[in-house]
């Protein structure tokens, strides 16, 4: 169920991104010149790669746990860093507080479970051998 957990919460920045990249500022709403589009562009590639590499993740949890690891890491860091910006900016529309709830609450449970999972089986190797 974890790989498919993971897999279904990739979505969101595989599409997410998927659609920045694309469509630059105009995905999001809202307009920019050609610096704010390249940089929203860029950016979305990025999420778009975060998501592609959590699919690669789930489909080898177990020997790829270090790499999952990492990448939710990182995700967490961009979370904390909106959760900052809430701090200076304005109330930013729901699909970035939605965003920020995958960033500082499904994505730190999924490598969780994915840290207890690989814990587990390591033990139970453990007393196998």
């Amino acid at each position: 169920m974890l790989p498919l957990a993971i897999r279904l919460a990739a979505l969101v920045p595989v599409l997410a991104g998927g659609g920045g990249a694309l469509f630059g500022p105009a995905f999001l709403g809202e307009a920019g010149g050609p610096a704010t589009s390249s940089q929203v562009r860029y950016l979305s590639g990025l999420l778009l790669g975060i998501g592609l590499l959590a699919w690669w993740c789930a489909a080898a949890l177990p020997r790829r746990a270090g790499v999952f690891g990492v990448l939710c890491a990182i995700v967490t860091l961009g979370g904390l860093a909106r959760l900052c910006g809430l701090a200076v900016d304005p109330l930013p529309p729901w699909p970035h507080l939605a965003a920020l709830v995958m960033e500082l609450g499904v994505v730190p449970a999924l490598w969780f479970a994915a840290h207890r999972t690989a814990a587990c089986g390591q033990s139970r190797s453990a007393q196998g051998s």
